[in-house]
């Protein structure tokens, strides 16, 4: 790619950009689509335009300069919450800039004044294959030239800056923590640990009981009450069932009023069947059904919920301190000379608590760790296999060959013609699309605590997928493509081969850094996605205020792909810094656009 390949390249991801701003500011000063653009403030009971500011709002939610400033509606807890989301961003920023000011004026002229790709050009080894882009890369230094002593001063450098900036951020991410648990603002889960491993009470004793005495021993004056973890599968299940009838019930109502007309004041009752799917049994009015049924199981949930708490206790239980030191010391301590027993640890947020994995023993939690260890790697490795398999198997022909009736479909121009130019493409996305999920549910498996551990073991592996498919594998391939004939005349020259490689995949991770973030954050900005779902799902499937609700609530971050993403933009940027000094300008600027 020559340098004016590389603009129009740049530029074109910029005018995409630019486009999505457009349409965003477009689409979010409409007032239907304010439950899309502008949740939080929704749900927070505020007006998302606040009087004046409708008419100027922007991604980065600006207001004019003659508007009052918008008054703090986060807590002190959000506050901090809300700064740890955007230290990644602004500590790698920081990186960037102080390495920029001395790898940019330093590096480029170093690299751009040698002649290293013009002279292998005139003894025919590269054929003229290089651009303008490469002359400014260490690639066009000659080898043993001194120039390079300049590119090992500058990893040195880079590598200073980065570890000062991580200590420093590791120094403020403590005082943070620090700050939190000192706070006033005061959560229930700082009051309790979580305890799991209990071993079996003695014959007579409940688990419940064994705990309670256990702990009053060890902590004879902080020590407040336990709540043992129970099997409520059969409790959940009679409580999903009234849920469903309840919903079902909101939406037969929301149907009755909507038939209640002038002409027609008593309206229609809705009625369905009672069998599968509503097409066999008995016809019964949806109305008195579901107020019969919740009546009917409303009882039965109460007695299960006795029978549960009183016969099907679990070795696992939450411990709660009349203290918030008194909880943070006991999570740090060990409890038993037997470390396989009692363990403790913090105690997650109720609503992020696995319950089901909490009495998992340590060796069966171990055995489960070490098979969802085994998958991951056969997935990280090979993970295109199953995806070219099936590739195979979606051509056109082949289609045709397993599903003899879609011939006459797939036969007309346009559909075939549509087909060919997209299915392999639809089928990568498709694979790519459940992978997080993929690993969510390994993530769980392993018998994790809490769902923001599991988002967190997710995110790792998912950060191990794309660094090796993305990263390593982009220059590997890179490599063996254009050096098969040397690999194979010389098989022990591999590393200097793949050190000479580097710099020139310098201008696709340019390109890439480019794209991903003018096209994925601008996309993810413009939220056309979420717009078409919450469209779509309130024109058919939403017939109440909570169901319309529920298809606009935001919902979490995604940080189980979207922190891998930032992570892998991270990790070519720091890579190449030195390589190609070119790429922390343009990181620079994106970065910028990304705080919008």
């Amino acid at each position: 790619m020559d340098l004016s390949s590389f603009l129009t390249s740049l530029a074109t991801s910029f005018v995409i950009f630019v486009v999505l701003m457009l349409v965003f500011v477009w689409l979010s000063r409409k007032p239907e689509n304010a439950v899309v653009y502008y949740p939080n403030p929704i749900l927070r009971g505020s007006d998302p335009w606040d009087g004046a500011r409708r008419r100027t709002r922007s991604p980065s939610g600006g207001s004019p300069r003659r508007s009052p400033p918008p008054k703090p509606t986060l807590s002190p807890r959000g506050r901090r919450r809300r700064r740890l989301l955007d230290l990644p961003r602004h500590r790698f920023m920081g990186i960037l800039v102080f390495s920029g000011i001395v790898l940019v004026p330093a590096l480029l002229p170093v690299a751009g004044t040698d002649h290293a790709l013009v002279d292998a050009s005139k003894n025919n080894k590269t054929a003229g294959n290089f651009t303008s882009i490469d002359k400014l890369a260490m690639g066009n230094v000659k080898n043993g030239s001194q120039r390079l002593w300049a590119f090992l001063l500058g990893v040195y450098w880079v590598s200073f800056v980065t570890y000062y900036i991580l200590w420093r951020t590791y120094k403020h991410v403590s005082n943070l923590r620090a700050a939190a648990k000192s706070s006033p603002d005061a959560k229930p889960e700082e009051f309790a640990i979580l305890v799991r491993d209990v071993p079996k009470p003695s014959p007579g004793q409940s688990i419940k009981d064994h705990v309670d005495s256990y702990f009053k021993a060890l902590h004879p004056e902080t020590f407040y009450r336990s709540m043992v973890v129970t099997d409520n599968k059969e409790a959940n299940k009679i409580w999903k069932e009234i849920e469903a009838n309840k919903k079902k019930l909101a939406c037969a109502e929301a149907v009755y009023a909507e038939s209640k007309s002038t002409s027609r004041p008593d309206g229609t009752r809705p009625t369905h069947r009672t069998g599968c799917l509503g097409l066999v049994g008995e016809k019964v009015d949806t109305i008195n059904y579901c107020n019969e049924k919740i009546n009917e199981l409303l009882p039965k949930l109460e007695a299960e919920q006795k029978i549960t708490l009183r016969e099907k206790q679990q070795s696992a239980a939450i411990i709660f301190f009349n203290s918030r030191p008194a909880a943070a010391s006991a999570s740090q301590t060990i409890h038993a000379q037997n470390t396989n027993t009692w363990a403790v640890l913090e105690a997650p947020e109720p609503r992020q608590v696995l319950w089901t994995n909490l009495p998992k023993k340590l060796y069966e939690r171990q055995l489960r760790q070490a098979v969802v260890y085994v998958i991951v790697f056969l997935t990280v490795v090979f993970y295109m296999v199953p995806i070219t398999f099936i590739s195979a198997f979606t051509t056109l022909d082949n289609l045709k060959k397993l599903l003899p009736f879609l011939k006459k479909v797939v036969d007309q121009i346009e559909i075939k013609t549509v087909l060919e130019a997209y299915l392999p493409q639809i089928v990568l996305i498709v694979f790519l699309a459940l992978l997080p999920m993929f690993l969510m549910i390994l993530s769980k498996a392993e018998g994790l605590a809490s769902e923001s551990h599991a988002v967190r073991a997710a995110a790792g592996k998912y950060f191990y997928f794309v660094v090796f498919n993305v990263f390593i594998g982009v220059t590997l391939a890179g490599t063996l493509f254009s050096s098969l004939k040397s690999i194979l005349n010389h098989p022990t020259q591999i590393v200097p081969l793949l050190g000479r490689s580097l710099p020139g995949n310098a201008t696709f991770f340019l390109t890439f850094v480019a794209l991903k973030f003018f096209v994925g954050y601008g996309l993810e900005l413009s939220r056309l996605v979420p717009l078409i779902i919450f469209n779509l799902k309130k024109k058919f499937l939403c017939k109440t205020e909570a169901e319309v609700k529920e298809a606009w609530a935001p919902g979490d971050l995604g940080y189980a792909t979207r922190v891998p993403n930032d992570m892998l933009i991270m990790t070519i940027v720091l890579c190449y810094s030195v390589i190609a000094p070119l790429i922390i300008p343009l990181a620079l600027c994106i970065l910028a656009l990304d705080g919008l």
